[in-house]
């Protein structure tokens, strides 16, 4: 009995982080829209933007001049805080 507790306690507090984890990878109701963050991006002289949401940011890859780089945007302001060059893995 107590060990069918135990894995049932286990259960539920896994699926309450992966809960928690996943809520932190969709855009925020106030966050600035993807169109809206390519289009600024856009006029700071990134392109072939791609965007997707990642622990609390949009995240993704770009090309700025000649170069493909790594960002992470502000998910209500669309403020580029990171932006490196992509190196091979």
């Amino acid at each position: 009995m107590i060990m069918r507790l135990t894995r049932t306690l286990v259960a539920v507090c896994a699926l309450a982080l992966a809960g928690g984890a996943y809520a932190k990878d969709r855009p925020g109701s106030d966050w600035i829209s993807k169109d809206d963050l390519k289009k600024q991006m856009q006029s700071e002289g990134y392109s072939a933007i791609v965007v997707g949401v990642d622990d609390g940011h949009w995240e993704g890859e770009a090309v700025k001049d000649g170069r493909i780089v790594e960002f992470h945007a502000d998910g209500k302001t669309g403020k580029i805080t990171k932006s490196k060059p992509k190196t091979e893995d």
